[in-house]
């Protein structure tokens, strides 16, 4: 397998450091709101990465941190706190908000069939690590006190800039805030490791420390929930590419120095989702969930084969009228899928079976290229081959591609070939004009009706459709 390492900036084999086994570290979510679609489609497309890998035959371990204290809005350590922000927003305590968005993170990563990390840590769970981590720091001269906050040393290092080739000068102070410059730091690039002091006097989570009551900063705890979990080498770490600087090189410098030797093999950056306006983002006011997908009839699925349909190192642009082409094509490959489901007779031609799962095989070891593993899907629609060998194939490429693509295509074929009740049809109108009218309240009654009849009944984009429950 070939795989881009934004550390190299080249396609490289992918060569575990145990044979037989992968390790692969992901950034976790911030969780002091919901994540929106652009933050989805990276953990989709590592989704990919880690079931393709298992595909492969490999014993695959995948962490995973929450970061539920010390991340600052702007990743330069400046800026609000994003749990405290959160908080303030709703009403509620940091830990209140951290599980209630932890939950539904879970809950949208569920809906786009999104497998839970094997190991999964909230940073508050490993503060005494942090510490043990940043002692051992301070101690090998890497990191030094100031202001009454501890600070890592980037000028310890021969190299900072791993991932580009940025001067001091460079380093814009405030990256996303404008704010001012900390003059505890000795040099610009300059990272905190742990806070005592800040500007935020109510600052609800704090841990005594050698270094003085405060609490950590964010970089610290993804390299050290991944080593404690996985160990001294990491072979791939995860991440969007916003987060390749500073958060991934300022997690290079201390993993490192840390370990005394180099941490992670393989660096794996999922580019932005824009909209037509830039990059999606929180920080505008309102941005797209799963929840509003749904709230506008689309199967979050739908949105998961939308992102398939491009290589994960390219920006995808997202509107309404790309999603709902992807809809429309989604909906004709299920159906021809449905097509062949009834038909169980025959065994699988392995000559044909081999032909074509090489085609798949070959698109995912080329950088994870998933577009071309879609139109390896549409290979075995078109081949020759009987329609056992072709469902063999399709519930396989589906272990990775994670589309429901026999599920849904059952359903379809069920439905086909069942005649829904004249009183279903009839509440099914009823509802309709409920709805034309705006009488929402007898819409819900008749649709209560129509569930107890043993039918559901959902809004999509090419409109309603009627299922047996």
């Amino acid at each position: 397998m070939q795989l881009y390492n934004s550390l190299s900036h080249k396609k490289e084999e992918f060569v575990p450091h145990e044979a037989g086994k992968a390790s692969i570290y992901t950034c976790g979510p911030t969780v002091y709101h919901y994540a929106h679609i652009g933050n989805l489609r990276t953990y989709i497309m590592e989704d990919i990465l880690e079931k393709y890998l298992r595909f492969t035959g490999l014993d695959v371990k995948r962490v995973m941190n929450i970061t539920d204290v010390g991340h600052l809005t702007s990743d330069g350590d400046t800026g609000d706190d994003k749990m405290l922000k959160g908080a303030k927003r709703e009403h509620k305590t940091v830990m209140e908000i951290a599980q209630f968005y932890t939950d539904a993170f879970f809950s949208d990563c569920k809906k786009l069939n999104i497998k839970t990390p094997d190991v999964v840590v909230p940073a508050t769970s490993y503060i005494d690590e942090f510490i043990r981590v940043i002692e051992v720091l301070i101690e090998k001269g890497f990191a030094y006190e100031a202001g009454g906050n501890i600070y890592f040393d980037t000028s310890k290092l021969d190299k900072y800039y791993v991932f580009n080739d940025f001067k001091e000068e460079d380093l814009a102070v405030g990256v996303r805030e404008g704010v001012e410059e900390d003059s505890n730091k000795r040099n610009k690039a300059d990272f905190v490791l742990w806070f005592t002091k800040s500007k935020f006097d109510s600052q609800e989570l704090k841990w005594e420390s050698p270094f003085g009551t405060g609490y950590p900063g964010w970089h610290i705890e993804c390299s050290c929930i991944s080593m404690k979990n996985i160990g001294e080498y990491l072979d791939i770490h995860c991440g969007g590419i916003d987060n390749a600087f500073p958060h991934h090189t300022n997690e290079i410098a201390q993993s490192e120095a840390y370990l005394g030797h180099e941490w992670c093999n393989y660096w794996f950056h999922v580019h932005h989702l824009n909209t037509n306006s830039g990059k999606m983002s929180k920080s505008k006011g309102e941005f797209l969930t799963v929840s509003l997908l749904e709230e506008k009839g689309y199967n979050p699925v739908v949105y998961r084969y939308f992102c398939l349909l491009s290589h994960y190192r390219k920006s995808l642009v997202f509107d309404w009228d790309n999603l709902n082409n992807a809809v429309v094509s989604y909906n004709k490959l299920i159906e021809r899928i449905a097509s062949l489901t009834s038909d169980k007779s025959g065994e699988v031609d392995s000559t044909e079976y081999n032909r074509l799962m090489k085609n798949f095989t070959d698109a995912l070891d080329n950088d994870l290229n998933t577009s071309l593993a879609i139109t390896a899907l549409y290979d075995v629609l078109k081949s020759s081959a009987n329609a056992v060998t072709k469902i063999t194939l399709i519930k396989e490429f589906d272990n990775v591609l994670g589309l429901d693509l026999i599920e849904n295509a059952v359903k379809v074929s069920e439905s086909d070939n069942e005649e829904i009740p004249e009183e279903v049809m009839v509440l099914v109108e009823e509802r309709k004009i409920a709805r034309k009218e705006k009488n929402f309240a007898l819409a819900d009654e008749i649709r209560n009706k129509i569930t107890a009849l043993g039918y559901e009944v959902r809004e999509t984009r090419q409109g309603v459709e009627i299922r047996k429950i």
